[in-house]
Parts: structure tokens; C-alpha cells; sequence
């Protein structure tokens, strides 16, 4: 990799961990209604692996999922405006922060629903073997996902059909509130279980961009080939607590300070002035992210308000519910 592409890869993270805190202060003050599961700490893996990923591959992500919008396409100012319940928002409003979506980058969803998303990447997978389109079918799921039944029902399918799907766990070490060391048999609660299905399970270090996209990667080029999927582990840690109203106090603080020194940003950063690229050029590349994101908040602030006409659009194949009556 050239310096060029790390940078520009740099520049991705560190837009979307400034979207991110932007998504957080627009809640303190406010602005943004529900709840928001944050992914500040998991933008190497979102990133990384976007970047290995072809345009037209399909992508499936959980209700922590603004990075993986971002990622595949999505603006800072779609997202904030989606979490701001404004008209010009990714979904128009209508999906919040646990439903961004953006079908035309096939970023095809964040669901909410733990682990129902793995079948449906599976299918998207088969439809892509029957179609003979190359195409490569990418689920994100947290380890809280590993030890629902849909996990292991997906698993198991796409390993009978051999389909070209890989499946991607951010290991953050908490489902929700609760260690999964504490509730899993195997040290490694994704990898370890990929031998039960004769498919390769690897772990890789989730905050380095690099070791990200390198191994998406090779595991894209195996399913494209036929090979069938892999079940990647990628070892991460949050920012944030669960959601915005957990604040984290059950994470020991040396944990914390261990993982905050591990930082995605800071590793590429590194990377970048060990190649010899000048501290100002990396300066000038977070400088860009942050005039980016603070017109989008601008922007998401000004927009219009949903017109609730539009609430029965995008529901039924007619765009309407005249039919039912």
C-alpha cells in the first residue's frame, strides 16, 4: 500500500470518529431522539475492509453501524440528518441511528435485531453464486451474535453451499453489558467455533487498517474463487459505552487505558510517519474531516422536517397502502 491510499484511508477514520462525537453532542444537546449505539474505536475494521471490497458487494451491518454507512458511501450530513429526523436523511427519516441504510452502495441495512441479519447476507451470497455475478456478501456482527441460534444456522448453510459470504465479528469484549468471556465455552467466541464447519476462521487485530484490509482481502479473493466463506474475528474495543445511556463503569479502567492507547487512529497515523509522511500532511487530512462533519451538522441542523404524507412511502412495492383498504 502507498502512502496515498493509507492516508486517504486515515482520512475515512477519522471523518467518521468526528461524526461519530458529533452524533453524540447533538444528542447532549437534544437534536437526536431515540437511542444511538456508537462505533467510535471500530473504524479500522469498517474501513479497512470496505476498502477491500468491491462496489457492487453486498453489506450487512448491526444497530452499530453508522461506520459501515459511512464506509460504503453514505455522508456525514445523510447520517446526521437520518439521526436528527430531518427529510434529507439517509432513509428520509424514517430509520434513525440503528437502520441506516443505502441500497444503491448495497449497503443493504443496521438491524436491531441480534444476529438476523447473518441468513440474510447468506442469501444475498446464494443469489450472487446463482447469478454468477462475483459478487461478495459481507456480514458485521458483534460477539454477542456468535451465540444466537441464527449464527450458527447461517454458518452452517453457507458452508453446505459454499457460498462466496464472509463473515466479519467486531470483538469489542461486551455483549452489552456483559463480558463475553464470561458466557462463551471458547476463548475466541467467533474463530474458535469455525473448525464446527469446516470453514477458516482467523483473528485479526480490528484496529489496524492495514491488517484489516489485507486479510479481508486474501478472504474475498478465496470466496470469489469458489472456496466458500470464512469467519473472520477482528479484536476491537469501543469508546463509548453500549448505547448513549451506558456509561461503561463496569469496564476495569486498565482495560480502558489499555484499549484507548491501541487507538485505530493513532496505529495509522504511526504507520504514516514511519513512511516518511510529513506530520502537517496528517494534520491537513484530520483538518479536512472535521470542516467536512462540521458542514454536515450545519447542514443536518438547517434541513427540513420529514412531511408525514411520506410515512406510508417506501413501504409497500406501489409506494402506498391504498390497496389494503
Amino acid at each position: 500500500m502507498d502512502t496515498g491510499e493509507l492516508l486517504a484511508l486515515y482520512e475515512q477514520m477519522a471523518l467518521i470518529r468526528r461524526t461519530e462525537k458529533a452524533a453524540h453532542d447533538l444528542f447532549l444537546q437534544g437534536l437526536v431522539k431515540g437511542t444511538t449505539h456508537l462505533a467510535a474505536g471500530h473504524e479500522a475494521i469498517a474501513v479497512g475492509a470496505s476498502a477491500a471490497l468491491r462496489d457492487d458487494d453486498y453489506v450487512f451491518a448491526t444497530y452499530r453501524g453508522h461506520h459501515h454507512a459511512l464506509a460504503r458511501g453514505a455522508t456525514p450530513e445523510e447520517c446526521l440528518a437520518e439521526l436528527m429526523s430531518r427529510a434529507t436523511g439517509l432513509c428520509g427519516a424514517k430509520g434513525g441511528s440503528m437502520h441506516l441504510t443505502k441500497a444503491a452502495t448495497n449497503m443493504l441495512g443496521s438491524y436491531a435485531i441480534v444476529g438476523a441479519h447473518l441468513p440474510m447476507a447468506v442469501g444475498a451470497a446464494w443469489s450472487a453464486k446463482l447469478r454468477g455475478t462475483g459478487q461478495l456478501a459481507v456480514a458485521f456482527f458483534g460477539d454477542g451474535a456468535t451465540n444466537i441460534g441464527a449464527f450458527h444456522e447461517a454458518l452452517n448453510l453457507a458452508a453446505v453451499w459454499k457460498l462466496p459470504v464472509l463473515f466479519v465479528c467486531e470483538n469489542n469484549l461486551y455483549m452489552e453489558y456483559t463480558p463475553i468471556a464470561d458466557v462463551t465455552a471458547v476463548p475466541r467466541p467467533a474463530a474458535d467455533r469455525a473448525s464446527a464447519y469446516g470453514i477458516p476462521g482467523e483473528v485479526v487485530d480490528g484496529n489496524d487498517v492495514v491488517s484489516v484490509l489485507e486479510t479481508v482481502a486474501r478472504l474475498a479473493r478465496r470466496a470469489r474463487a469458489g472456496e466458500g466463506p470464512a469467519l473472520l474475528e477482528a479484536e476491537t474495543y469501543r469508546h463509548f459505552g453500549h448505547s448513549r445511556t451506558d456509561p461503561a463503569t463496569y469496564r476495569p479502567a486498565e482495560e480502558v487505558e489499555r484499549w484507548l492507547k491501541h487507538d485505530p487512529l493513532d496505529i495509522a497515523r504511526g504507520r504514516l510517519v514511519e513512511a516518511g509522511v510529513p506530520e502537517e500532511t496528517v494534520t491537513a487530512a484530520d483538518d479536512r474531516a472535521r470542516t467536512v462533519v462540521q458542514q454536515a451538522v450545519e447542514a443536518a441542523r438547517n434541513a427540513p422536517s420529514p412531511d408525514p404524507r411520506e410515512a406510508f412511502t417506501d413501504v409497500w412495492a406501489d409506494g402506498g397502502a391504498a390497496w389494503r383498504t
